[in-house]
């Protein structure tokens, strides 16, 4: 089992920066790669970045490459996500999730679908003004 906990949403202008940070509790949460998801109202959700395992693969979808950065600390179990150069279409709640262990997805990477990832947050909402 893997508790994960959201924090660090807020409202920022268009071009603005957050971190998202989410804070992991349970076992072995360095054998688990870690996505993060947004979902917009009326959308469905979206993948928007993921890092593998130790932390040295990370792959993101196309609307955020060059501007979202996923990173983790696994003495901390927290990985996070810098968003920079905010636009209003990036508003959305976003949500971290984990998918693993590794000794049972073999180290696939990246997964990019909801369906892939075992345990979920509850989600921290971000709102980018114009």
């Amino acid at each position: 089992q893997v508790q994960l906990v959201e924090s660090g949403g807020g409202l920022v202008q268009a071009g603005g920066s957050l971190r998202l940070s989410c804070a992991a509790s349970g076992r072995a949460f360095s054998s688990y790669a870690m996505g993060w998801f947004r979902q917009a109202p009326g959308k469905e959700r979206e993948f928007v970045a993921a890092v593998n395992w130790s932390g040295e693969r990370t792959y993101y979808a196309g609307s955020v490459k060059g501007r979202f950065t996923i990173s983790r600390d696994n003495a901390k179990n927290t990985v996070s996500l810098q968003m920079d150069s905010l636009k209003p279409e990036d508003t959305a709640d976003y949500y971290c999730a984990a998918d693993g262990p590794i000794y049972l997805t073999g180290g696939y990477f990246p997964a990019s679908r909801p369906g892939e990832y075992d345990y979920w947050g509850q989600g921290t909402q971000v709102t980018v003004s114009s």
